[in-house]
């Protein structure tokens, strides 16, 4: 996760999505291991930790030899990542590539359960100069997974930050991708992803809207539950969750682009074949800390630039995390645009992670589940026997 300018404005601007295509038979709740700390419990132990709590489905950022290897036969889904530094390098040149995914795909298959591929991360926010890279890094990255025989068991995507729905992207029926991207990147890579049964995967977070608006975003909207709702004067349905207007407003900026083949095979679940479906591979909520507004922001602190971020509570993070596992295990995983749309997401993170953010922009660093020592921050249940 990059601290990312708020693009969500309750009534009048910016919400964010995500989407995706899948194959998976079931939604799935997991989590994001992060390892930007000095602190942190040892890999094995950490794995014991996943499989102590039940957790299935983890999204690591590299392909750290230790985690893998840790997570060799024990029955989790891995997702790894070719970091931003390797793209220009893995789009320049296709044995670049190959020698990449041998050394940090292949090597640990099938003993390690790797299943995704994601090439960088937050590409158009965090690395703007590889934009044009990306795609082709990603091309290259298929056919070495297909030269290896690992393209039907990999799948190659990339992380997008949410805004890259631009303005405005509420109402969820107006959203649409950023100028800037939308033609040039977005839409070819659509068709990539598929042409090779993959997923587009965006970074939702409902707790950076309300923390950097709090004047037009109800604190209960981004926690999942706002009553009496918000519509959408387009299509009259009603959104009562932040993160559903996010998902729905995903689903209208892909089909704005998208052929109408594409878009009738948004109506179903994913089981339903190859559609556009939603795949969130971060969410989550700080417990804690600071967090750095946008120079055109209302303050609600009397330092400049700094919001205290009242919504960072460890209240707040349970009730919001807890709100986006319990979807997922009670099968609740549609949207009003889709009711039946199932929904795999990962939650952000494992743990609190002590080198993240810094001064007025820390609260990246109390997104964890877990102390660094393994102790839970709050209680949450990803076996279904905790109810709300």
């Amino acid at each position: 996760m990059a601290p990312a300018r708020c693009l969500i404005f309750f009534l009048g601007a910016a919400l964010v999505p995500l989407l995706l295509f899948s194959c998976a038979d079931a939604s799935a709740v997991g989590v994001n291991y992060g390892t930007v700390a000095d602190d942190l419990l040892d890999p094995e132990s950490a794995v014991q930790l996943l499989l102590d709590t039940g957790i299935t489905m983890v999204r690591i950022y590299d392909t750290n030899a230790t985690i893998l290897n840790a997570l060799a036969n024990k029955g989790i889904k891995v997702m790894v990542m070719m970091p931003n530094g390797d793209i220009a390098d893995a789009a320049r040149s296709r044995s670049y590539a190959f020698d990449w995914v041998r050394r940090n795909v292949a090597a640990y298959l099938p003993d390690t359960e790797i299943n995704g591929l994601a090439v960088g991360n937050e590409v158009f926010q965090q690395a703007k100069d590889l934009t044009s890279k990306l795609l082709p890094a990603m091309v290259n990255v298929q056919a070495a997974l297909a030269k290896l025989g690992l393209d039907d068991a990999v799948k190659v995507t990339t992380p997008v930050a949410f805004d890259a729905v631009g303005e405005p992207s509420f109402p969820p029926s107006r959203a649409r991708f950023r100028d800037d991207i939308a033609q040039s990147v977005m839409k070819p890579m659509l068709q990539f992803l598929q042409r090779t049964g993959s997923y587009l995967t965006i970074n939702p977070y409902p707790f950076l809207a309300v923390a950097k608006e709090p004047q037009n975003i109800p604190l209960e909207f981004a926690l999942g539950s706002y009553e009496p709702g918000v519509e959408d004067p387009n299509t009259g349905l009603v959104y009562y969750s932040l993160l559903d207007a996010m998902r729905d407003a995903t689903f209208f900026a892909v089909e704005n682009l998208t052929e109408p083949q594409m878009q009738t095979m948004a109506s179903g679940s994913k089981n339903a074949g190859q559609i556009i479906y939603t795949v969130m591979t971060e969410t989550g909520w700080s417990s804690g800390g600071q967090v750095k507004l946008p120079q055109d922001a209302e303050m609600t602190s009397s330092k400049a630039g700094v919001n205290e971020c009242p919504p960072a509570t460890v209240a707040n993070a349970k009730a919001y995390n807890n709100y986006v596992i319990n979807r997922v295990l009670s099968g609740d995983t549609g949207t009003p645009r889709y009711p039946d749309m199932d929904m795999d997401v990962y939650i952000f993170a494992l743990f609190n992670e002590n080198k993240k953010g810094v001064g007025a922009d820390d609260s990246e660093r109390y997104y964890g589940l877990f102390y660094p020592d393994g102790t839970k921050v709050y209680d949450f249940d990803f076996q279904g026997t905790n109810a709300k």
